[in-house]
């Protein structure tokens, strides 16, 4: 048997759950998601698939479950493995990882190792296998240890390849462990990073989230907080007091201007106080509450999993419409670190040095020249900074119709990852009989029949010129019992529960079926991995993503940024177990 069913064997002998299996072994459960669905596998000698067959062992022990043993299922997940592919696989996919994590620049990889750079292109989506494989990893982990080769970009390289900065003092020794690593190691720090960041996402619910931190409820004081002219604060013990005080002073004051945060430094630390993540969330409320906008440049130069962390924590606040997100293109910390947080009547500045945050120290102000310094200093911080990503939501509804129209003029390669099938591809009559028993308004009812012919118009001309692909969840009749399927309405801004019988869900993906007949540049793969339910995956692939959220609202997340979207294009969705 393939590897792929030797290991839902297992699961099937075991009656686990993925879920189970990754807890008793160690790995991720994107990891178990891709070598149970086909689409990876581990090293033939690989520590990976030492720790699996130890939790298959596990598992078996728990269950009494005789006749089981590590060694047993070690021998028998080798001999399923596709040998002949497997170190080049590894390869393939360690040499995306390194390039997404050090944002690495195609063009200058071309130029140094003298390839062409849509070969190299085609070599990193695995299309493309070099001649000499050997030469191929010296010439690029060369290219590595020469061009990103600061404390940073150390920082970032031993994270994914699994040592310190101390143990790559020299380019020299610094080459050896990435040539070793790309054959012999694999990564999916990133994609779990990006599933994690989805899933939140996905399950996100801003009503929810309004009743348990009592946002209705809250109250915004006016009681004056004495602030003294200018405060100091050293260590990160103080840090946290200085941010907390920073927010006090700005919701007490009688401003209304927005505030302005940007902060490159670093986040792990901050963020094990749990007592203070919720107090600084509160303080986040109370400034939303006031009716503020926030203008935020993200420092997303940071290791993936630092920088994805920092944007899952965003996630409630973006639902608002209240924030405008940026970010600083070709920035590197390398030695400092930098904070800087101002609003209208106070300003919060900060400094580390990189590896030192705990001896670093905050600056707060409220006097009128030093806040009016760091307002400007906020202003021209922002004419350099770019959109991180564009957010729609109702109430900018006109404005994501002009995006959807420039969208369909774009050319290029197009992929939708899908919880629902498309509304370009439905029947009117479908259509009608479904939106008959719902409970909407005729006017609602009519919004949504021209949403759907202006889809179907639109694509049709979008598929004149460019391929699109759709990946659609199949669900058997009881997982659809269990969450069953809505019209997906998002583009339309209707967050009403529209849900399909099986049998017009069955005919609606007959329809896209057929409507893949009709044209030749559609194509739709259908899958039982069902890993969102609330949001879309829409790529138009090296440009952008769009993430849209069904309801809860409807919003839609346009991203442009470079290594945001090589993470979305190459993420593989996990498999969902309830």
């Amino acid at each position: 048997m393939k590897f792929t069913d030797e290991i839902n064997s297992y699961i099937e002998k075991l009656n686990c759950t993925a879920k189970e299996l990754s807890e008793a072994s160690g790995l991720s459960a994107a990891v178990i998601s891709r070598y149970r669905t086909g689409e990876r596998e581990p090293g033939s000698d690989s520590e990976q698939l030492q720790k699996l067959a130890y939790g298959i062992e596990k598992i078996a022990v728990i269950k009494g479950i005789s006749n089981i043993a590590a060694d047993e299922v070690f021998s028998v997940l080798k001999a399923s493995l596709n040998e002949k592919n497997d170190d080049y696989k590894c390869f393939v996919s360690n040499f995306d990882a390194l390039i997404a994590a050090l944002d690495i620049n195609m063009k200058s990889l071309a130029q140094a190792a003298n390839f062409d750079v849509s070969y190299l292109y085609r070599v990193r989506s695995g299309q493309r296998k070099p001649n000499d494989l050997d030469y191929f990893r010296n010439s690029f982990c060369n290219y590595v240890a020469t061009h990103h080769n600061s404390f940073a970009d150390k920082e970032k390289a031993a994270k994914i390849i699994g040592c310190t900065v101390e143990e790559i003092p020299d380019n020299d020794t610094y080459i050896i462990k990435l040539q070793k690593w790309l054959y012999h190691n694999s990564s999916d720090d990133i994609s779990d990073c990006m599933g994690d960041f989805l899933k939140k996402l996905d399950e996100f619910n801003l009503d929810e989230y309004i009743r348990a931190i009592h946002f209705d409820e809250l109250k915004v004081p006016s009681m004056p907080f004495r602030l003294p002219t200018s405060k100091t604060y050293y260590g990160i013990e103080e840090m946290r007091k200085g941010e907390l005080d920073f927010f006090k002073s700005t919701v007490l004051s009688k401003s209304q201007e927005p505030i302005f945060m940007c902060s490159d430094m670093p986040m792990d630390d901050m963020a094990e106080d749990m007592d203070f993540n919720r107090k600084w969330m509160f303080a986040i409320a109370m400034s939303l509450k006031k009716g503020l906008h926030l203008n935020i440049i993200h420092h997303i130069d940071r290791p993936f999993h630092e920088m994805m962390l920092g944007l899952e924590s965003w996630i409630p606040i973006y639902m608002t419409g209240q924030i405008s997100p940026y970010h600083l293109p070709n920035i590197s910390t390398n030695i400092y670190h930098h904070f800087n947080y101002v609003s209208g009547s106070v300003a919060l500045t900060g400094e580390c040095i990189n590896g030192y945050h705990k001896n670093g120290k905050y600056y707060l102000t409220n006097n009128k020249e030093e806040v009016a310094y760091y307002k400007q200093k906020a202003a021209d911080l922002l004419s350099k900074a770019q959109p991180l990503m564009e957010i729609f939501n109702a109430s900018s509804e006109n404005l994501f119709k002009e995006f959807l129209a420039s969208n369909f003029k774009e050319i290029g390669s197009f992929r939708n990852i899908l919880s629902a099938p498309p509304i370009y591809t439905i029947s009117a009559e479908l259509l009608a009989r479904i939106l008959e028993r719902s409970s909407l308004s005729q006017d609602e009812k009519n919004k949504i029949i021209n949403y759907a012919k202006q889809q179907k118009a639109l694509t049709g001309e979008l598929l004149q010129n460019n391929p699109v692909l759709d990946e659609i969840t199949m669900l058997s009749p009881e997982e659809f019992n269990l969450y069953p399927v809505h019209l997906s309405l998002s583009g339309a801004f209707i967050e009403a529960d529209i849900p399909y019988t099986y049998d017009e869900y069955l005919t609606h993906i007959e329809l896209t079926k057929k409507f893949a007949e009709d044209h030749t540049n559609y194509k739709i793969v259908t899958s039982s991995v069902h890993a969102f339910r609330n949001i879309q995956i829409h790529i138009l692939e090296g440009k952008y993503v769009m993430i849209s959220k069904e309801k809860t609202p409807v919003i839609h997340f346009v991203i442009r940024h470079p290594k945001m979207v090589n993470a979305l294009e190459h993420f593989i969705a996990p498999v969902i177990e309830d």
